[in-house]
């Protein structure tokens, strides 16, 4: 199917994720039971314990976390409910979402296999720098930071789902850059919504490369951070920032210098190598 702009493959793929042909990402159900306790606040240790202790990848995960350099635990982590009271209810939810999410980045095609793995390592590297970052503002959440950081380039996955069953965008390389680069904010937006992530997190994947951007409350927020590390990230990787840095009004909201060196920030190398 050939589409004559950005618009119509929009409004296709709007309409097959409407009618159930293309199915948007899902979050393994054990990860959402987690969250949805917390935010009840009616869980104990245990119970939460029993509810990660469902899905055997998730709770080697989790307990891999709870005893790595980056949560600094004195004594060895051996079970699960030792890794929810060591770590916090809030930590623990944030940390399974996050830790769920590279069940999400799985390709159905070989063909996008590596665009898959592209964007979540990308993924990987902005969560990162935007956890060691959010350590210097008081009002920002480290966890929270970093989920920001996993999710912010979600809306790319309906658009190579799509390309995989659109005969020869998935061989056309540029065609489908574009797409990805066009679209996938306002995708994201609709993944967001199903799965009923808080309007701050929304506004991450919908704002964060709106490089002008000049939100009312002056207080730096989670779309700051994940805009700084994703130009951080591309320096990283050579590339040309699409906008000059000091530009950016998230640097000053954030009280970060456009020169920084986010490699001198502890904890980066840490959480890469935690979700690579």
């Amino acid at each position: 199917m050939q589409f004559s702009n950005d618009q119509q493959f929009l409004d296709h793929l709007l309409e097959q994720i409407e009618k159930d042909r293309i199915v948007l990402p899902s979050l393994p159900e054990v990860a959402l039971k987690v969250r949805n306790a917390v935010d009840k606040g009616d869980a104990t240790a245990s119970q939460l314990a029993d509810m990660i202790a469902e899905d055997a990848a998730l709770t080697a995960r989790l307990l891999q976390v709870a005893n790595s350099p980056l949560y600094r635990a004195r004594t060895e982590i051996t079970n699960l409910q030792m890794a929810v009271m060591r770590l916090g209810y809030n930590t623990v939810r944030t940390l399974m979402m996050g830790l769920a999410m590279k069940q999400v980045f799985q390709p159905d095609s070989q063909i996008l296999a590596n665009y898959f793995y592209d964007i979540w390592q990308a993924s990987v590297d902005v969560a990162a720098i935007s956890r060691a970052m959010a350590t210097l503002c008081p009002n920002l959440n480290n966890e929270q930071a970093l989920l920001a950081g996993l999710i912010h380039q979600i809306g790319k996955l309906p658009i190579l789902s799509l390309a995989d069953k659109s005969t020869g965008i998935d061989k056309d390389q540029q065609t489908l850059d574009h797409l990805l680069d066009a679209l996938h904010t306002r995708v994201g937006e609709v993944i967001m919504d199903k799965w009923n992530f808080p309007d701050s997190l929304r506004q991450v994947v919908a704002q964060y490369n709106q490089w002008e951007r000049q939100p009312e409350n002056e207080e730096a927020d989670y779309v700051d951070l994940v805009q700084v590390a994703h130009l951080e990230h591309i320096a990283a990787q050579g590339g040309q920032p699409p906008v000059e840095p000091s530009q950016i009004a998230a640097f000053s909201r954030l009280g970060l210098a456009p020169d920084i060196e986010v490699v001198e920030i502890e904890g980066i190398n840490e959480t890469r190598e935690l979700f690579s």
